[in-house]
Order: C-alpha cells, then structure tokens, then sequence
C-alpha cells in the first residue's frame, strides 16, 4: 500500500497547523473581548473611573473610557468575526485535502 504524495500531506499538515494558531489567536481575542465587556460593565456601576498608566492609577473620565472600550469590544468582535471567515476557509481546505490524500490513498491501492 502506497501512501498520498507527500506534497499533500505537507500541505495538510501547515493547514493544520495555520488551523491551531486561528485557534489560539481566536482564543486570546475572546479573552481580550470578555475583559472589555466586563470592564465596561463595571464602569457603568461606579461613580469613579480610573487608568492605569505604567505603574501608577489615575482617575480618568468615565465617559472617555466608555467610548475607549465601546470601541475595542467593536473591534475585537470584528477581528473575531474576520477569525470566524479564516477558519471556515482552513476547515473547507483541510476537508479538501483530506479528500484528496484518501481518493490517493484509494487510487493506489487499486492499482
């Protein structure tokens, strides 16, 4: 029995790989997407706000941190949503591919 060619089997494996960095990355931006949603939350329930700069905290103007995080949660949804299109694009190549190293896989051992 002959295997699929190993130029297949390369490309699956870095499609795989790029497949688990979309992961991770889409891991730590859902983190990163919860901090923000709840920080938000919290400054809506606190008379005071504060920044940290460096070392130290200083107070800042709720209303400028509330736009600041409105605007990281709106684009850490959108970096999601371009993570979402990513993987769906690597799963579909992925399947492909797989799809082509089994038909080799197939064709050989038929032979």
């Amino acid at each position: 029995m002959t295997t699929p060619s190993a130029d297949v089997l390369a490309q699956l494996q870095l499609v795989q790989q790029n497949l688990l960095q979309l992961f991770r990355n889409k891991q730590q931006l859902q983190r990163s997407l919860a901090e923000a949603v709840s920080a938000w939350g919290q400054l809506q329930t606190t008379p005071k706000a504060y920044r940290i700069v460096g070392a130290l905290m200083v107070e800042a103007q709720k209303e400028v941190l509330a736009k600041e995080l409105t605007e990281k949660k709106e684009l850490f949804s959108l970096r999601l949503q371009s993570l979402d299109r990513q993987e769906e694009l690597l799963k579909k190549k992925t399947e492909e591919l797989q799809k082509k190293a089994d038909t080799q896989l197939r064709g050989k051992t038929n032979e």
